[in-house]
Formats: C-alpha cells, structure tokens, sequence
C-alpha cells in the first residue's frame, strides 16, 4: 500500500505532490505577472493616455527603465543571494514590490499621476524582481529532492512564458477600465500575495550563507571573461543574437506604437498583440526539438524568417495580419531558445555552465534598453510601419553572419534546453 501511494505520488506533477515548491512556484507565478502587466499597462497608458506629443521616447524610455536594474545590478544581487538565507530574500522582495505598487496606487487614487511616479515604480518593481528570479532559480535544491531538480528547473522556467502571457493579457485591458489606479492595485495584490506564501513555504535547512561564499560569488563574476575566451564558436554566436535582439526586442516597443497610430485600437488590441507573440514563443518551446537541421543554418534560416514576419506588418496593416506575424515571429524565438541553449549545454563545461549563463543573460540583455531607447526615438519620427520594416532589415545581417559560422565537432549528445533562457529577448521578452 505504501509503494503504491509513492508511485502515485511520483505520477503527480511535481508542484502538487512537493507543497513547498507548488508554494514557492505560485509566488513565481504572480510575481512575474504582475512585473509583466505593468510593464504592458503603464506602456499602454503613456501612448494612449498620459502622452501627446514624444510617445514613442516616453514609451521607449519606459521599457528601458524597466530592464536595466536586471543587468546593472546582476553583481549585487549575485553577493546578496549568496549572503542571505532565500527565503528572506524573496519575502522581500516581493514585499517590497507589493509596498511601492500600493503606494503607486494610493497616489494614483487621490491625485493626478505624474510621470516621474510611473518610471520611479517601474524601476522599483524591476529592481525587486532582478533579486527574485535568480534567488529562486538557486533555491530550487532547498525545495525538492535531488532527483526532482531537472524537473523543478525546467517547470520553473517554462512557467515563466505563461506568467508573462498572462500579465500582458490583462494590463493594457485594465488600463483602459480603471486606469493607472487599478493596475497597481492588481499589481500589490499579487506581489503581497507571493510574499505571504513565500514566508509559509518550508525551505530546507542549507549551509548558512556568509562571507566565503559572498567571495566565491565574486571569484565567479571575476572569471566569466575567461569563460568566453575559451569558447571563440559560442562568443561568435552570442555576438550574432546581441545584434539581432536589438531588433527583436524592439517588439514590445512597437506594439502599442502600432495600435495606437496604425490600427487605432485600444487596449483589446495591445493584448490580443501580445497574446499572439506569447502564444507563439510558447509553440516555439514545445517544438523546437523537433526542428532539423544544424543549429547555425537552422537559426539563420529562422532569423530570416522572423524578419519577414515581422516586414509584413509594414507593408500590409492589419489587426489580423500583425498578430499572425508576430505568433510566427514568437515560434522562431521559442525555436531558438530550444536549439540553442541545447548546443551551449553541449559545447560549455559543467563547471563553467553557472556562470556562461549568467554573462548570456547579462550581454543579451544589455541591448534591451538600448534598443526600447532607440525605437521609441524613432516612433516619434517615423511610422510604427516604417519601424517593423527597420526591424526586418536589422535581423538580415546577424542571420547571414549566423550562417556563416562552423560548429565544431560535437563531443557529447545536446541534452534538453526547456530549462535555460532563451537566446533571443532574453531580459524583455518573456520574463
């Protein structure tokens, strides 16, 4: 009886049969969605709101204030995960995003909203959520047992798309129904919400984290140079993805851009949009293993392809045409992410795979806020048609430098990729 209510047990999804990881998961989940809604919302209500004139910069800006506590911070965090028991470092994090979005939300509810407020929270909420996911990527081996580590890894990071779906489903949708105001009430809900089931949720007891391993952290960071010094094949690809993300993250820029002035909708119109890209990059994911071919041709060809998806929107407006493109655009993202990060895991060493991620994300998605700059510069002077059409030229050179490359020979089997970000919009696609 006891054997076979294990095996039971072993047959439910982790996150119901390990309460502890489901809490901890849950917390994932809305903190994520609350972080993307109000990224959506508040670029949504700049454009269509709170902007007359410079909505592409305010816009631009926006998003670029949003990410750039991910990449500048990435040392302090490192030190402060290593320092801290996880737990409390969640906990607070999230509390300390609940409090900035309530208090957004109070000022919201009892006077006028100033724009400085807007890029202040945002910052805020970036900067709590630049302490969250790292820390609870590191504390997955204090939740579940050895055996269930891939697992929980990989249902952590496929959840993310979902969370990022969600919430940019639902922010510009709030927006245009109770304003600034509501969106931030949703937004404290649910990061008061994680930070209540983060501090009832039961970590294993760990080394207690201190000042060696503060030091190690930093040892680490010291060395990620070298990491990339010893892989010239993986440098030149990640020099090919850093120049295509600056077009490619572009995206969430132009999306509000072009519903605004192109297909003059409303907030309906920005979720059905980013529904589209999210549906796409989820697809993306759950195929992407079964795409042929070397991955270098395989990823320019899907560059090439994403360019045109992304040119046609340019040529030919359209609610459904724009939302077709952007579902095939997403599915090579999600492709690439499967294809790519699966060579990396072959081609990185073991011991050098922690800290190879690490500078991956940090370099890709150090082009984010310069890219939401640059396209919001842009928006103000060109049409948002004109701006996918610099998008889809962008992407042709990276994809033929990408084509160009040579893998070396391979020593071991590509094991599964779900669990490692995507190459592509790595800091502002799906977080």
């Amino acid at each position: 009886m006891t054997t076979a209510t294990t095996d039971e047990g072993r047959r439910l999804p982790l996150v119901l049969r390990n309460r502890a990881f489901g809490t901890v998961w849950l917390g994932q989940v809305l903190t994520q969605a609350a972080v993307r809604m109000f990224q959506v919302g508040v670029s949504w209500w700049l454009i269509a709101y709170a902007v007359s004139g410079g909505r592409g910069l305010a816009s631009g800006l926006f998003m670029a204030v949003s990410t750039l506590p991910a990449v500048a911070l990435a040392p302090v965090v490192a030190r402060t995960v290593a320092r801290f028991a996880h737990r409390s470092v969640l906990r607070t994090a999230a509390g300390a995003a609940g409090t900035a979005a309530a208090a957004l939300a109070a000022w919201a509810y009892t006077s006028g909203l100033p724009l400085a407020a807007a890029y202040a929270a945002t910052l805020a909420l970036a900067t709590c959520q630049a302490f969250f996911d790292p820390c609870l990527t590191t504390s997955v081996p204090e939740l579940v047992d050895d055996e269930d580590i891939e697992a929980a890894t990989g249902f952590e990071m496929s959840t993310q798309s979902l969370a990022g779906l969600g919430g940019a489903l639902l922010g510009a949708l709030i927006v245009d129904r109770a304003g600034v105001a509501g969106l931030a009430v949703g937004c404290a809900a649910a990061y008061l919400s994680a930070a209540v089931l983060i501090a009832t949720a039961r970590f294993r007891a760990a080394d207690a984290p201190g000042e060696d391993a503060a030091q190690a952290a930093g040892e680490q960071q010291r060395t990620l140079r070298g990491i990339l010094a010893d892989l010239p094949f993986v440098r030149r690809i990640l020099i090919c993805f850093t120049a295509a993300n600056l077009f490619t993250t572009a995206v969430f820029v132009v999306i509000p851009l072009y519903t605004a002035s192109v297909l003059h909708g409303g907030g309906g119109t920005v979720a059905l949009l980013e529904a589209s890209l999210g549906t796409g990059t989820l697809i993306g994911s759950f195929t992407g293993a079964r795409v042929p071919g070397r991955p270098t041709v395989t990823g320019a060809w899907l560059l090439g392809a994403m360019a045109v998806a992304l040119a046609v929107p340019g040529l030919f407006a359209g609610r459904f045409v724009i939302a077709g493109c952007l579902v095939v655009a997403g599915w090579c993202v999600g492709v690439i992410g499967v294809r790519f990060v699966a060579l990396f895991q072959r081609l990185v060493p073991a011991a050098d795979k922690p800290g190879f991620f690490a500078v991956m994300q940090a370099v890709l998605g150090a082009t984010f806020p310069l890219a939401s700059l640059l396209f919001g510069l842009l928006g103000d002077q060109l049409s948002a048609q004109t701006l996918c059409l610099i998008q889809a030229a962008g992407l042709l050179p990276a994809a033929c430098a990408l084509a160009l490359l040579r893998e070396p020979a391979p020593d071991a089997p590509a094991p599964a990729a779900d669990a490692e970000p995507s190459p592509l919009v790595a800091a502002g696609g799906e977080r």
